[in-house]
């Protein structure tokens, strides 16, 4: 069985007050859940409080990333944050193709190509995004447009070990709809299937996939309760403490069951 991973996306919220606050509290009830030891947590907060960041969890197993990153190492692009600026802080995760960056800043699968070697050249993990808009769901391309978005931005050249794949449905994030446990199961079987074919189908069944749209305490068990699904890519609820260790309890009961 794969090892859950349990991933909190800040987005753009927390002041440093607030996320040293989040990340105690986080931390204390971690520490009076059971078979937590068995899951990944991992926090992506903004760029700005990475380095604090580091310090706030040195003494804790959760472990920090970053939302973006540009793929080159250097250069004139004000504002931008390159992966060894990244690796400097310490952060192990990278999450490259949110939706956000492809619906709001139009970035494309040529771009997250090189985002994702970069990320993984430098010998951290990248979570890469995939997922369809309602438009796609409603028109029955949900694989065409998951399988254009892998087959695009991940080859054999990318080390399977520093992978992970989210899929998150457009429609459900931030939208209170989340995809039925079912609907979520066979995007994630599509996207094993796509990873078997780009490697092999051992190297797959290692690679973990997360089910990233409204997560909630409310459906966490069920989704996590699917074949496919490795855990999960939270947004809203990962600010709150309570909701975001409720999601990692769930993943911990699947462990030992």
């Amino acid at each position: 069985m794969r090892r859950p991973l349990i991933a909190g996306n800040w987005k753009m919220h927390m002041t440093l007050a607030d996320a040293r606050a989040l990340i105690k509290d986080i931390d204390q009830r971690l520490g009076q859940l059971d078979g937590t030891s068995d899951v990944d947590v991992l926090i992506c907060p903004p760029f700005t409080l990475l380095f604090p960041i580091a310090k706030a969890v040195a003494d804790s197993p959760i472990m920090f990333g970053a939302q973006d990153v540009h793929e080159e190492s250097q250069g004139a692009f004000t504002g931008e944050v390159s992966v060894e600026m990244l690796k400097d802080t310490g952060c192990t995760h990278v999450i490259v193709g949110h939706s956000e960056r492809r619906q709001l800043f139009g970035e494309k699968n040529d771009r997250f190509a090189r985002k994702v070697r970069a990320v993984t050249g430098a010998g951290l993990t990248v979570i890469y995004c995939v997922g369809e808009t309602l438009a796609d769901r409603e028109g029955g391309k949900t694989r065409q447009v998951v399988d254009r978005q892998m087959s695009e931005v991940i080859g054999p050249d990318v080390p399977a070990d520093r992978l992970v794949v989210a899929y998150e449905p457009v429609w459900a994030i931030g939208t209170g709809k989340t995809a039925t446990a079912d609907q979520a199961q066979e995007v994630h079987g599509w996207i094993r299937g796509n990873l078997a074919s780009t490697f092999d189908q051992a190297t797959a069944d290692r690679i973990r996939i997360l089910y990233g749209g409204s997560v909630k305490p409310v459906n966490a068990a069920e989704l996590l309760g699917q074949g496919d699904i490795d855990g999960a890519l939270v947004g809203g609820a990962c600010l709150v403490s309570e909701d975001f260790t409720a999601i990692i309890a769930a993943a911990a009961a699947r462990q030992l069951a």
